[in-house]
């Protein structure tokens, strides 16, 4: 046997190696990822390792020890680059070639780039346990950090920032803050939230350029308001799945690997996590999440596939953020209402639940402090 090859030792892979094993799977499962350490939780990246209140070490959710008792094997710091699935192989960097009855494809995402910001000394992207200690590094010695991007992570870096004394200007051409993530009435919330915490909120504004000193390092950022100044800065403007290594497999690539509804991409190969795009069938649409709970719940649903249980995966999309002290829960696509409903507290006191509605129909909820409301709401969207 060839047994279970999974490409990407993110939470997503990971899972999806314990839970082929929890299920009572006795073939080989062999765990490939890029990256130089065991599977880790990148959540506190932005958070708890950033401010320093955690070690790197705490991120870490198997060691190589506890892997091997599971009987997965790591194979760290191997990077795909081809896949042939035809002869049912993957084709590492540095030449060998790895079969598989098999396949999970679990390699995640890539930060997006600006090209008018590369190469300044001081610009930072954040997703890998490396870039996060960079990040740290460098805040450890700036007083004024801009933030281009003011989705979950651009927000959550601000915020940590801001807990480190450091001045924090958050920049995006949107309204808003996660206003497509939240709704406009939640995402003034939040605006309200970061300016509360001294945070300069530039929305509506376009990053146009770095400002350097005569040695490359970034001093500041034009924008279309106005130059900003910055010790440090962050782009935090989206990601994108990493397929490239995919080109040419004969699977279909569209904003991510296009599965079935059983996050099938073809015979014997799967996608979990942030780079699977399949079919929701309770949606009736293809969808790609980026969140963590999407990480194990994919896993799940597709380990059981893989050992037969032929069952479409239809989650309820749930994200969760934690900024200056407050924890805000989504589940669905509340920015899809034209209507919010609070069912529990109040929105003035900062702690409350509410749905989002479209003609009268729950498309959202959204918690704010508030995890009894938020999971009580949450019934709203789950079909009979």
């Amino acid at each position: 046997m060839n047994g279970v090859l999974v490409v990407g030792a993110s939470a997503a892979g990971l899972a999806t190696a314990q839970a082929l094993r929890a299920r009572g799977y006795r073939g080989p499962v062999r765990l490939v990822g890029e990256e130089p350490h065991p599977p880790y939780d990148r959540p506190p990246l932005s958070k708890q390792v950033l401010s320093g209140a955690w070690g790197t070490e705490r991120t870490v959710l198997r060691a190589p020890a506890d892997l091997a008792a599971l009987g997965i094997e790591l194979l760290p710091g191997r990077r795909a680059v081809a896949l042939d699935t035809g002869a049912r192989e993957i084709t590492l960097a540095d030449g060998e070639r790895l079969r598989y009855d098999d396949l999970v494809l679990a390699t995640g995402l890539t930060p997006r780039r600006l090209p008018a910001f590369d190469g300044p000394a001081g610009v930072h992207t954040l997703r890998t346990l490396e870039d996060a200690r960079r990040l740290r590094a460098d805040l450890r010695t700036a007083r004024r950090l801009a933030v281009i991007g003011a989705g979950v992570l651009g927000c959550e870096i601000a915020a940590t920032a801001r807990t480190l004394g450091l001045e924090v200007t958050l920049i995006d051409p949107a309204p808003l803050p996660m206003a497509d993530r939240l709704g406009p009435p939640v995402a003034r919330l939040l605006a309200g939230l970061h300016r509360d915490h001294g945070i300069t909120l530039l929305t509506g504004t376009k990053a146009e350029a770095p400002v350097t000193d005569g040695g490359g390092r970034i001093t500041g950022v034009l924008t279309s308001q106005g130059p900003v100044a910055a010790d440090a800065l962050v782009l935090a403007v989206g990601s994108v799945p990493a397929t490239g290594w995919l080109h040419g497999s004969g699977l279909t690539l569209d904003d991510g690997v296009l599965c079935d509804a059983r996050c099938r991409a073809a015979a014997h190969v799967w996608a979990v996590g942030d780079v699977a795009r399949w079919w929701h069938e309770g949606q009736g649409r293809a969808l790609r999440l980026e969140n963590r709970s999407h990480a194990t719940e994919s896993a799940l649903a597709v380990a059981g596939n893989i050992l037969g249980a032929d069952r479409p995966h239809r989650p309820v999309p749930y994200f969760w953020t934690d900024q200056h002290g407050v924890r805000i829960q989504v589940f669905g696509d509340p920015a899809a209402g034209d209507r919010l409903r609070v069912t529990e507290g109040d929105p003035a006191t900062r702690t409350f639940a509410a749905v989002a509605e479209t003609a009268g129909r729950p498309v959202g909820v959204v918690g704010w402090n508030s995890p009894h409301g938020v999971r009580g709401a949450r019934a709203l969207l789950t079909p009979p």
